[in-house]
C-alpha cells in the first residue's frame, strides 16, 4: 500500500539549545579577556639604538679622529653628550683635572696589559668630585663578576679587580655633557686624544659607546690576546 505524503517536512526553527547558548557566552568572554589583557599588558617595543659614540670596527683611526673633530662644529647654544678618549689610560685624579668644566656621567675602565684583551668596565657616576673619586671601587667590584667561561678570563678579571681597587691609571675614556665651547677646550688637553659629540637631542642610555682604545694606532681592530696575565696598571 502506497504511503501518502502530507507535504514537505517542517524545519525546526526554535530557540538555540542551552549548550549552544553556553558556547556563545564562553566565546564572548574569551574575546573580552583577550582585549583586556592587551590593554593592561601592551607589547613592549624594543629600544632601537641608532646613535653611537666612538669609532666603527675596522675604521681607520685617522678617519675617526677627523670625524670626531667635525662633530664639534655644530651650532652653539646647547649642551651635548660626548665621548672623551684619552691618549693613555689615566687615573680618577686626572679625570677630575681634565673634565673640571663639564659634567662627567660615566668612566670607562680597562686594565692595560700587554697583548691581553681585558674587559671594558663602564661606571656611571652622580654629579660631583666624590662620585668620580669612588668610581674605581665600583669598577673593582663590577669586574669581579666578569669571570667569563675560561680560567684565563677569570684570571684577567681577578687582576683587573685588584688593580682597579688600587686606583690604577685605568680610565681610557669618559662620557661627559657640556656645551661645545667646553668640549673644544677638552679636545686641546694634552691627555685627550679625541672628543666626539652627539646631536643635542640625544638621550643618555640610548646611544652606543665604543671608546677608541689607546693601543689602537692605525685601524680599529681587536689586538692580540696571547700575553701573560700579570702586572698591568700603575
Amino acid at each position: 500500500m502506497l504511503s501518502r505524503f502530507s507535504g514537505p517536512a517542517e524545519v525546526n526553527r526554535g530557540r538555540p539549545t542551552g549548550v549552544a547558548a553556553a558556547i556563545g557566552v564562553t566565546i564572548a568572554l574569551v574575546f573580552l579577556l583577550v582585549i583586556a589583557l592587551g590593554i593592561t599588558n601592551p607589547v613592549r617595543t624594543r629600544l632601537v639604538t641608532s646613535d653611537a659614540l666612538g669609532p666603527d670596527n675596522g675604521e681607520l683611526v685617522s678617519d675617526y679622529l677627523v670625524r670626531a673633530s667635525r662633530s664639534l662644529e655644530q651650532p652653539l647654544g646647547n649642551e651635548h653628550w660626548a665621548l672623551v678618549s684619552f691618549t693613555l689610560p689615566v687615573s680618577s685624579e686626572t679625570v677630575l683635572e681634565v673634565a673640571a668644566a663639564v659634567r662627567v656621567s660615566q668612566l670607562l675602565f680597562r686594565l692595560p696589559l700587554d697583548r691581553v684583551q681585558t674587559p671594558l668596565v663602564p661606571v656611571s657616576v652622580a654629579s660631583g668630585d666624590a662620585a668620580i673619586e669612588r668610581a674605581h671601587v665600583l669598577a673593582s667590584g663590577r669586574v669581579q663578576r666578569m669571570t667569563g667561561e675560561t680560567v684565563r678570563q677569570g684570571e684577567i678579571a681577578e687582576v683587573s679587580s685588584e688593580k682597579f681597587a688600587q686606583n690604577c691609571a685605568c680610565v681610557i675614556a669618559i662620557v661627559v655633557r657640556g656645551d661645545l665651547d667646553r668640549l673644544r677646550e677638552l679636545q686641546s688637553a694634552s691627555a685627550v686624544r679625541a672628543v666626539e659629540a652627539l646631536h643635542t637631542d640625544a638621550v643618555f642610555g640610548r646611544f652606543a659607546i665604543r671608546p677608541l682604545l689607546p693601543e689602537q694606532g692605525e685601524t680599529v681592530t681587536p689586538g692580540p690576546d696571547d700575553g701573560a696575565v700579570s702586572g698591568g696598571g700603575s
